[in-house]
């Protein structure tokens, strides 16, 4: 006797959350600008459920010096940005453009 699946009752009702290509440019514009200043070594890019988190390292062996997450904030709220430092929330916001502003131009010394 011959038993059918169907595929669509075991699958989970939460849906895969991913970086589109505008917020992908985003992140590696600003993590190419910190390795050239050598401030950042190494990036790492995980799916989680309910969420996609771009962490970026200052040695490769070390834990993330920053992780930057795009999460599903509930039904029919949309997508929710958030950048955290270790269990510190740093910044959440609607956008990429706006939870990236934390990572602005620091003031330098001029002579």
């Amino acid at each position: 006797m011959t038993k059918v699946y169907h595929l669509d009752n075991n699958r989970t009702s939460a849906r895969a959350t991913f970086f589109n290509r505008r917020e992908l440019n985003q992140l590696l514009s600003l993590y190419s600008r910190r390795v050239a200043s050598g401030e950042w070594r190494d990036y790492a890019i995980d799916q989680r459920s309910g969420s996609a988190v771009f962490s970026v390292f200052r040695h490769s062996h070390a834990a993330p010096a920053y992780r930057i997450a795009k999460q599903t904030a509930g039904p029919g709220s949309g997508r929710e940005f958030v950048v955290s430092r270790g269990r510190e929330t740093l910044k959440q916001a609607a956008s990429m453009t706006e939870v990236l502003s934390i990572f602005g131009r620091r003031p330098s010394l001029v002579s």
